[in-house]
C-alpha cells in the first residue's frame, strides 16, 4: 500500500461518528486538495472497513456513493443512519453533518 493511500486512510479515520466529510476535504487533510479521485480509489480498496469508516465520505453535494463498494448505496445509508446521520433520498445535509476540522 502506498504512502498516499495511508495518508488518506488516516484522514478518514479522523471523521467523527455522526459526521461526514467530502472527498475533497479528505484529499486536503491527506495533504493534496487536488487528489479527490485518489481518495475514491483508496476507499474502493479499503483494507479494513471496520476500522476505516469509508461510509462517512460523500461527494461535494453530500450525495452518497452510488457504487459504495461494501454493499451498495443502501448499506452506506444504513451505516450513516445508525450513527445518527439523517439521509434524505441519497444525500446528507452538509450544513448539519459535515465534519468541521479545527
Amino acid at each position: 500500500m502506498g504512502e498516499t493511500y495511508l495518508r488518506i486512510y488516516e484522514a478518514v479515520m479522523q471523521i467523527p461518528r455522526g459526521k461526514v466529510a467530502t472527498y475533497g476535504q479528505i484529499a486536503a487533510v491527506a495533504g493534496n486538495k487536488n487528489m479527490s479521485r485518489a481518495v475514491g480509489n483508496a476507499l474502493h480498496r479499503n483494507p479494513d472497513p471496520d476500522r476505516i469508516p469509508c461510509h462517512r465520505v460523500v461527494n461535494r453535494k453530500g450525495e452518497l456513493a452510488p457504487m459504495f463498494v461494501f454493499g451498495g448505496i443502501d448499506v452506506q445509508k444504513q451505516l450513516l443512519m445508525s450513527e445518527g446521520v439523517m439521509v434524505e433520498g441519497n444525500a446528507v445535509d452538509l450544513e448539519k453533518y459535515q465534519w468541521i476540522i479545527n
